[in-house]
């Protein structure tokens, strides 16, 4: 099963394109490594994008088939195989997860899209000086091409409803801030590195925010929690920008 408390491994960080995972996947094997006596960590290679994660979401699928397996936590092209009792033999679990890797096809995960309203620019921008500087480009620009991507979700976690947002243009990608920030307010419009998101909790936050969306992310009364979920789309509309 998939628990709902579980959180994904995010291990892409801040891995920009320069990152030793963008060498062509095809003949490369997938890193396996231990987290504890129970977790596996698989880490696909190749790419931090949709192709990579589609195999994710495809051993994901395959694993669940597992009887030993007590969670199964998909991330960013990455995924926890979190058993019921320590293996026995865990050279023999990892040479089984990379068999399970090399026979999942990639699937396609057909999910709705998500609209959501945003003020870019104001008083909740508080790094977007900062992003226009690490980029050269203006803040209308950096707007612009924030507003005008198509996000597909690959992955749920850090916080209850957080969605790890795929599809944000090179051009404005940044590095997680090496500070975070202490307090944070939920519903800030953030990148980090080649993501982007919206924070789903107030707080400590090492994104870089360029705005802010007042919508329901999370709600823990309602029958499906998270509005956002693997495989869905989503498109930031711009309510007002103040810039």
């Amino acid at each position: 099963m998939i628990s709902p408390m579980s959180q994904p491994v995010d291990s892409s960080s801040n891995a920009l394109e320069t990152s030793p995972r963008s060498a062509p996947a095809l003949h490369r094997q997938p890193i396996i490594s231990t987290i504890g006596a129970r977790a596996f960590l698989l880490e696909a290679p190749g790419d931090f994008d949709l192709a990579s994660q589609r195999r994710i979401w495809a051993l994901a699928q395959a694993l669940r088939q597992w009887d030993a397996l007590g969670e199964i936590v998909p991330g960013m092209t990455n995924l926890l195989a979190i058993f019921k009792i320590t293996p026995e033999d865990p050279d023999a679990v990892t040479a089984r997860l990379r068999e399970a890797w090399e026979r999942a096809e990639s699937i396609d995960i057909k999910g709705k899209t998500i609209e959501i309203g945003v003020i870019y620019g104001g008083e909740h921008a508080t790094d977007l000086a900062a992003l226009c500087d690490h980029t050269g480009l203006t803040d209308r620009e950096v707007v612009r091409l924030h507003h005008e991507g198509t996000y597909t979700v690959f992955a749920l976690g850090s916080a209850p409803g957080f969605g790890y947002l795929h599809g944000l243009d090179p051009r404005i990608h940044m590095p997680r801030k090496t500070v975070p920030s202490l307090k944070m307010a939920k519903g800030c419009v953030t990148i980090g590195g080649m993501q982007t998101g919206v924070a789903v909790l107030t707080g400590p936050n090492g994104w870089n925010s360029i705005g802010f969306a007042d919508h329901q992310m999370f709600d823990p009364k309602a029958a499906v929690p998270a509005i956002m979920a693997p495989g869905d789309t989503v498109r930031f509309l711009p309510e007002r920008i103040e810039l």
